[in-house]
């Protein structure tokens, strides 16, 4: 079985790092041990030093919302290019919390930026890499917000309000419509409902 690079989605709150251990669970039962886990914005140190840049400036002078889309494919880009594309080309599969998609959701749909622009971005530094299969957990943004107010302190990007986060769902929504390569799972379910899914759309995708 040829190696793949698996994407993980989906609002704060959703369950992306319980969501990812379920998924290594079931490649290892395939047979699948050598797996790469990565994040964006983050894996490389360039990167993870832009993420704290993105989630924690100081209030004196946040990014504006062009520098921050451009901040995220500064890092994007490293990780592609640095980690995710070398581990591929060896033979490894990638597992990564977050990919293009949470770009074009929060600061396309999000931030309200040009999608054009954001098309063009993604394109041009991009070129033609996608993920083989994108898992998007679905939630209601006020659900979310929920489950990470439970955490303490929140990081500026979790500090947005709901009607960002309902833009960012609502844009989520029409591209996963438009990709056959992303499958959508209720993230509202119990967290076994959840996993039961998740295991039934992998092995699913795996077998074929």
């Amino acid at each position: 079985m040829r190696n793949k690079f698996i994407v993980l989605e989906g609002l704060e709150g959703s369950g992306k790092t319980t969501a990812k251990n379920t998924i290594v669970q079931i490649l290892n039962t395939h047979g699948i041990s050598d797996i790469v886990i990565t994040r964006e914005p983050g894996g490389t140190p360039l990167a993870e030093e832009l993420r704290t840049l993105i989630k924690q400036s100081a209030n004196s002078d946040p990014p504006t919302n062009k520098a921050e889309v451009l901040m995220l494919y500064a890092a994007r880009i490293q990780l592609v290019e640095k980690v995710i594309k070398p581990a591929l080309k060896r033979g490894a599969w990638v597992l990564s919390d977050r990919h293009d998609l949470s770009s074009q959701a929060y600061q396309g749909g999000g931030r309200g930026i040009d999608p054009w622009l954001m098309t063009s971005l993604r394109d041009g530094i991009l070129g033609s890499f996608r993920p083989d299969l994108t898992l998007y957990l679905d939630i209601l943004p006020q659900h979310g917000l929920e489950r990470i107010s439970l955490r303490g302190k929140l990081d500026r990007i979790e500090q947005e309000s709901l009607a960002f986060f309902e833009r960012t769902r609502a844009r989520y929504l029409q591209l996963v419509a438009t990709d056959s390569c992303i499958k959508t799972i209720n993230a509202s379910q119990s967290i076994q409902q959840v996993n039961e899914n998740i295991k039934t759309i992998l092995n699913e995708w795996l077998s074929k």
